[in-house]
């Protein structure tokens, strides 16, 4: 008799490494942004070959963030954990059955409506994660203007009379 056990170690439940490593290829690609922001001084020239390399780059991470990173989850959803239209959700002690089916909950809600969910929760991080970094690209370099005045060697405010 031969018992078989699966040992490879991401392989976990519910979980796809497909869709993991893209998620986190794409948020880690779109944070390396912000090290090379603080290199860069606001207003350098750009090179035409530093412009087609930026746009290739963010080209790629947007690709993988709005583009591999949901489908990779929705093939997860469909395929490894069975979330169809067919699929409908009770909940525990069956809160959520619908009332077609004999339960009190008003709507019929299924898995597949629960996938869609998720996906466009994905695409709001990545949504929202570029707009911060938008921001923060665009202020880098910015000095916070001091409400401080100016003193003497003794300590007491200079104020230049005008």
């Amino acid at each position: 008799m031969l018992i078989a056990f699966e040992t490879n170690p991401l392989h976990w439940p519910g979980m796809n490494v497909a869709f993991l490593f893209s998620f986190f290829l794409a948020t880690a690609g779109a944070l390396i942004v912000i090290p090379y922001s603080k290199r860069r001084p606001k207003g350098t020239p750009t090179s035409w070959g530093e412009a087609m390399l930026a746009s290739v780059y963010a080209f790629g991470v947007m690709f993988i963030a709005f583009g591999v990173c949901p489908h990779q989850f929705i093939d997860h959803a469909d395929k490894e954990l069975d979330w169809s239209k067919s699929n409908i959700i009770y909940g525990p002690g069956d809160i959520f059955k619908p009332q077609a089916l004999g339960g009190n909950w008003p709507i019929i809600m299924s898995y597949e409506a629960v996938r869609d969910i998720v996906v466009v929760v994905i695409h709001l991080w990545f949504f929202g994660l570029l707009i911060y970094l938008w921001s923060k690209w665009q202020k880098r370099g910015d000095v916070v203007a001091g409400t401080e005045v100016a003193t003497s060697t003794f300590g007491r405010p200079l104020v230049k009379k005008g």
